[in-house]
Order: C-alpha cells, then structure tokens, then sequence
C-alpha cells in the first residue's frame, strides 16, 4: 500500500513567529550549548519575553545525541511541564527532541507537547521527517528511530538563521539534503509524491550548494537550500532511504565523521552499486537515468546516463572538498579493517538499509565499503 503522510504545517520567516507562539504560556527550548552561549538562542527567547511566556532552556544536546541526553532532556521536561516544546537547531537538537517528546508520552510519563522544529543547517530535513537518530556511544551504534509520533506539529524555516553557517558545514549539510533526495528518489517505497519532492530538491541542490558553498552570503542560494533540505525530509521521510545512510550511521558512529561528511564520502560508491556500475547493470540504473534528466547528464543510453550520474557526483562533491574516501576522511587501514565486521553487521541491520533498492548481502556491504576506503570507484 501507497501512502504519503503531511503533517508540520510549514512556516516560512521569522514573522511566523507571532502566529506559532499565540496562546502559548510555558514553553521548553532545546538546543546545544553554542546556540545558547552565543546568544543565538535569543531568536526565541526574546519574542517570548516580550509576550510574557515562561520559557526553559535544554542546551546539553551534542552532536550525535545519546541515550543519557535524551534521558536528563526528558527529566527537564517532567520538572517543567512545558505546554510547546521548542527545538532549535540543527538536526541533533531537533532529533533530541523528537525522541524527548514520544518517549516520555510512550512512557505514560506525560502528555506529548504540541513540537515546534526551527532548523538552523539546511541539511538534515529532520523539521519534517519521521525520523529521529540517538546514539549508543557505549556500542558505536546509532539507531534509527522511525514513527510518524516523531513529527513536529510545525516547522520554521528561516535562511537568516544558517547565514553565518560556514563553508565546510555547508558543504557537509548540502551533501546530505543531496544523498536524502537521491536515496529517497530510488528507494523500494518512492512513489509519485515522493518524487516530485525528491526532484525538486534535487534540482535546488544543483542549482544553489556550489554558489552558496563558494559565497556564503549569497541569501538567495542559502535559502534555497533550506527549502531543499526540508524537500528531501518531506521525500525520505515517506519514502525511506537506503544502504547509503545504513552505512553512513556506522561509519559516523566510529570514526566520528559527521553524518552529511559520511554520507557524501559513500555516495557514489553506494550509486554505482546500486546501479550495477561494479558488476552488472541492475534495473535501479533506469531510476539513475531519470536523475540524469533531471540534471541534464543522459546520455544516449540508460547505463550511459546512469554512470554519468556516479562520476558527476562524486566530482561535485570533490568541489565542495568532501574526501572522496574513507582513507581520505583520515582513517587508518589498520582502524578500518579492525572495525570493518561490526560496521557491515550494523549497516546490514540497519533500519534504512530495508528500502535500499537492490538487495544487499553483508558480503556486498563488506565490498562497497572496502572501494569506498580506497576511492575504487569501478
């Protein structure tokens, strides 16, 4: 069965702000510490205080939130009772927070909050997807949670708030809204609405990272960007995504390489499987090729524009100076092939990995991994 679930009601600038903070009292803010030390935090703590709202701020969140994050987030909860939960950031604080808010109501500890995601990375698309990604720093192991209680009742999106995003963080978050479209366009769940969203981010992506990338206050690019990760996360979160993030999970959670970085590093690596650019040409390779035309790459056959796809790709993403290897991203090769088992076990298990579109054995994720240590493309 075919479905595709709408639910944030999507709020573009910062002069949402009066409408979504209407009739609201208590409000709790999650975040990480340098949005709170920076004063960034300001963004919603001084409309609120010009409009009496008794508000509390949760800043421990780090990258990659773990179990104990959640945890002491949600005894905040509790101790506060907030009536909106608000998260602000990119998509750590906001994945916090999703877990914070459905595990504490699933616990029969309190009431879920009305949730309110206010990304401020144009990548991880988290303000509209069914997706939350907690940590077990203890295992190396990130798990994916995946409910449609995981959506917020509201999204804002504001581009003045990633202006001062730097170059290397937009290029890791641009590479991720790219591998969340591409994953989604070819996934086993894709359908006609998933599409048509995965397209047009896409095209965004295309069309704005490298300008963006290279001028970072060009406005316009950035805010295009930050309709196309919400885009991608509208795609992946119905139709799913792929090897590629059930790999990236693992390798991030190892080599503690951030998640946009990780998946960049396998994309193509993961497309050309996928494709049969290794072996033999699959029929995931016509769904390459209907990228192709949507960038303007095809060429005169199916595995012509399919393989042009790949290269280009991992050449666009040499332009943004993501390494285009796992050896490149400064691990060793006697630290990869030590951890290189539990990473195929966990990729393998991985909730993504079930809609990645040409079935996979460990010993095909084994092989994938291993060019994509060494940059083998073909």
């Amino acid at each position: 069965m075919e479905t595709f679930y709408l639910k944030p009601r999507i709020y573009m600038g910062k002069d949402a702000l009066d409408e979504i903070l209407e009739g609201v009292s208590r409000a709790l803010i999650v975040t990480d510490r340098f949005m709170h030390e920076s004063g960034k935090v300001s963004y919603l703590t001084e409309p609120m205080e010009r409009k009496g709202i008794e508000y509390r701020i949760f800043s421990e969140v780090r990258p990659d939130p773990d179990i104990a994050t959640v945890t002491k987030g949600i005894s905040v909860m509790l101790d506060f009772g907030p009536q909106v939960l608000f998260a602000l950031g990119g998509g750590s604080p906001i994945d916090a927070a999703k877990a914070m808010n459905l595990l504490s109501a699933k616990g029969g500890m309190s009431e879920k909050c009305r949730f309110v995601a206010i990304p401020t990375t144009s990548g991880t698309g988290s303000e509209v997807s069914r997706f939350s990604v907690i940590s077990d720093p203890e295992k190396s192991v990130k798990y994916p949670l995946v409910s449609d209680d995981l959506l917020p009742d509201a999204a804002l999106l504001d581009a003045e708030l990633v202006r001062t995003v730097p170059p290397s963080v937009t290029a890791d978050t641009g590479i991720d809204v790219l591998t969340h479209a591409i994953e989604a366009f070819v996934s086993t769940n894709a359908n006609d609405f998933t599409d048509a969203a995965a397209e047009k981010a896409i095209k965004l992506v295309r069309s704005n990272l490298l300008k963006v990338y290279r001028n970072p206050d060009d406005m316009e690019a950035r805010t295009k960007m930050h309709y196309a990760s919400c885009l991608a996360g509208i795609a992946f979160s119905n139709a799913g995504l792929g090897l590629n993030h059930g790999m990236a999970h693992t390798l991030g959670a190892h080599f503690h390489i951030p998640h946009g970085r990780a998946n960049g590093i396998l994309l193509p690596y993961v497309m050309g499987f996928n494709a049969g650019c290794l072996d033999q040409l699959t029929p995931v390779a016509k769904r390459y090729a209907r990228i192709a035309r949507i960038v303007r790459l095809d060429g005169a056959s199916i595995r012509q524009s399919a393989f042009a796809v790949v290269r280009t790709t991992k050449q666009y993403i040499k332009q943004l100076h993501i390494p285009d290897s796992i050896e490149a991203a400064g691990v060793s090769r006697e630290d990869f092939d030590r951890a290189l088992d539990e990473m195929v076990e966990a990729a393998y298990e991985d909730a993504c990995t079930k809609t990645n579109p040409r079935a996979c054995s460990k010993d095909d994720i084994r092989s994938v991994f291993l060019r994509a240590y060494t940059g083998k493309l073909v």
